[in-house]
């Protein structure tokens, strides 16, 4: 099957993957463009746990100011060489990921970084409703489950979907980037400022 530069461009707006990798995936997949997005989701994902035992202590610290002045995001974004750290995709990558924190607001990169207090006191405020709304207790766990999942989506910025292309999370964008370079890429930390907001503690 011929594979048009239309089908490659709409592959790579969906997955948000590089040019030849979304030809590679649709010769793979015959042009089936379901198949293809998973070719490419196991490319990434495979890419990435290979390369995530490997140290990422090189990386830049991004940037973005909005509202002109009314909210500021500091993104620190790992990588393992300073010669993927200066490339264009890496900085981009980086700048995104500090727009996505401006306009998303996560409280948490994934999470396992949520404190067990915190997950608790939702999973009990998941069981005082489905007890309020007489719901079967041999059924919490499933539905606890899925509320969890879209907890994690609301405040873990790795499963928020991305700002930017929304077919995508966080996650799979920096999957992405891991398979173009093949070094590992980490995000470390992120710091939100809003003005006039309360500070905790």
């Amino acid at each position: 099957m011929d594979i048009t530069s239309e089908m490659v461009k709409q592959l790579r707006v969906k997955t948000g993957a590089g040019m030849m990798d979304c030809k590679e995936a649709l010769k793979a997949s015959d042009g089936d463009f379901d198949k293809a997005v998973d070719y490419l989701r196991k490319k990434g994902m495979s890419a990435a746990t290979k390369r995530s035992s490997k140290a990422a202590k090189d990386g830049t610290i991004a940037a973005y100011i909005h509202m002109g002045g009314k909210i500021g995001v500091l993104v620190e974004l790992n990588c393992e060489t300073d010669f993927v750290a200066k490339t264009d995709d890496f900085k981009e990558l980086a700048r995104d990921l500090a727009m996505h924190v401006a306009a998303s607001n996560p409280l948490y990169v994934r999470p396992e970084d949520i404190p067990p207090e915190a997950l608790e006191r939702e999973k009990n405020i998941y069981k005082e409703q489905l007890a309020a709304e007489k719901k079967p207790e041999k059924i919490w766990d499933r539905i606890i489950e899925g509320k969890l999942k879209k907890f994690y989506e609301e405040v873990c910025l790795l499963n928020q979907k991305f700002i930017k292309n929304t077919d995508i999370t966080v996650e799979t964008l920096i999957n992405n980037m891991i398979a173009k370079t093949g070094e590992n890429i980490v995000l470390r930390r992120f710091a939100r400022f809003q003005l006039g907001e309360e500070t905790k503690g």
